[in-house]
């Protein structure tokens, strides 16, 4: 269960509610995914002060939307009419997921060792992260506005922030039939800090190189608008790498092939190590 922060924020502003939905299942299906499961079911839940049917239905059809490109049914929901607990034009959504996975076949995270390479898959930016922070940096400090165009991101920035968070379903499902991976973590709130130590047993950390993969504009934009560290940077946003793979040195060859084959750029960003589950950068 889950919902999509303050990019709803964003989403009132602009007056873009479609893309919203498949935000919301998106980040639901990848929870899910990196324990091997397959979804199945999903529910929504769309609470507002003054029900406006446009709205809903677009946040509605973009739910459904998405729910078929994963292969998962809708199969209902509950639409709350609250007036005055929510100022006009605003609303929250929040969504309920069920996936399935035979029992043998979870990934606990518990046959991951030390070298096992660690594989990044590129965000389509933000995803539903980091909006807090990202809209105080864009719209209070830098005075942007959502149509402001900005050379450093190559994009207006509201179009830029309001990018789709990407389903990896698709490329997971492969990977988990080749049996082609120990362990994944999904990149959401905690950024790579604090979401990949989750994934590694007992005894265990992970060195990740930070100059191995291309940081998005958006995210370097960011950090000089606003002056903030890199530590600050890489616990808030998941910096351009939205699902790490832990893949065992012998079978990194096949995975990368997978990817491949999928169109999908896989970065080598690090490793597995003997460790206190902490990640350290260099």
């Amino acid at each position: 269960m889950d919902g999509v922060g303050t990019k709803l924020k964003l989403a009132f502003d602009m007056n873009l509610h479609h893309t919203i939905g498949a935000d919301l299942v998106n980040h639901c299906v990848n929870d899910i995914a990196v324990q091997g499961a397959a979804p199945m079911f999903f529910m929504d839940y769309f609470a507002t002060g003054k029900l406006k049917p446009e709205v809903a239905e677009k946040v509605v059809s973009g739910i459904a939307e998405a729910c078929k490109q994963n292969g998962c049914a809708l199969i209902g929901g509950e639409t709350a009419e609250m007036p005055g607990f929510y100022p006009d034009g605003e609303y929250d959504l929040a969504g309920f997921i069920v996936g399935v996975v035979d029992r043998p076949k979870i990934i606990t995270g518990k046959d991951v060792e030390v070298g096992d390479v660690l594989v990044g898959l590129p965000s389509t930016g933000l995803h539903t992260n980091g909006y807090s922070l990202a809209r105080k940096l864009f719209f209070d400090v830098a005075r942007y506005t959502p149509e402001s165009y900005v050379s450093e991101i190559k994009g207006k920035v509201g179009t830029e922030l309001m990018r789709t968070h990407k389903s990896y379903w698709p490329i997971i499902r492969r990977l988990l039939d080749a049996e082609a991976v120990s362990a994944m973590a999904h990149i959401t709130g905690g950024g790579i800090t604090e979401n990949l130590p989750r994934v590694l047993p007992k005894g265990m950390g992970a060195v990740i190189e930070i100059h191995s993969w291309p940081v998005p504009p958006i995210f370097q934009h960011m950090q000089t608008i606003g002056n903030v560290p890199d530590d600050d940077m890489m616990r808030t946003f998941n910096m351009g790498i939205g699902m790490i793979l832990v893949v065992p040195a012998k079978k990194f060859k096949k995975a990368q092939m997978i990817l491949d084959r999928c169109g999908e750029k896989g970065y080598t960003i690090g490793r597995v190590v003997k460790g206190d589950k902490r990640v350290t950068y260099q």
